[in-house]
């Protein structure tokens, strides 16, 4: 009985899918446009595509993190001797796994880092230390504390940023001027 009814189900699957392809016409090559922000854009306006939560408004901020961002950069560095469980870009958030140093296998720590801005600046980082105390594996309890560490941390970072953006600045002004070196009748 069982084997019948999985044979029915994958022969419905096989005329639903063959069904499917009999309205496929590939376009022509040279009237697609090869940017695909474009083709979109023409299939949506054509009618032959759809948008998922189209009517989210776009204009607020955009924070994109990524390696050109100096504060992830600089938390990244700041933290890399720990194991990392989540580190989200577009989220603008870090989130360590548990370290223990191998001193007391007993207490560990876990570090949040959460960005609220792409600017260096103090109020951009949101950090949060959470220590966990086992007295057995089956026994912990988890508590989140701030304190030196936190402040520590913040300082280390934003030092580090910082720095990265005066290296970039300095890229910067260097390939302007050799830009002017090269211009001729300078």
């Amino acid at each position: 009985m069982q084997n019948k009814l999985t044979s029915i189900i994958v022969g419905f699957l096989i005329i639903l899918f063959l069904n499917s392809c009999a309205g496929f016409k590939p376009g022509d090559a040279r009237k697609n446009p090869p940017d695909p922000r474009e083709r979109v854009k023409r299939n949506i306006e054509e009618g032959r595509g759809f948008r998922l939560m189209d009517s989210i408004n776009t204009s607020g901020t955009n924070f994109e993190f990524a390696t050109s961002n100096e504060l992830w950069r600089a938390s990244l560095d700041t933290i890399d001797f720990m194991p990392l469980a989540l580190a989200n870009y577009s989220g603008g958030i870090l989130v360590t796994d548990w370290y223990s140093d191998g001193g007391n296998n007993n207490e560990s720590i876990k570090i949040s880092i959460r960005f609220l801005s792409n600017e260096v600046r103090a109020d951009a980082l949101d950090i949060k230390i959470f220590y966990k105390q086992c007295s057995s594996v089956s026994q912990c309890s988890v508590s989140e504390r701030g304190g030196q560490i936190e402040k520590e941390l913040k300082t280390k970072i934003l030092r580090q940023a910082a720095i990265y953006v005066k290296i970039k600045e300095e890229n910067k002004e260097f390939k302007e001027y050799e830009g002017r070196l090269e211009t001729p009748g300078d």
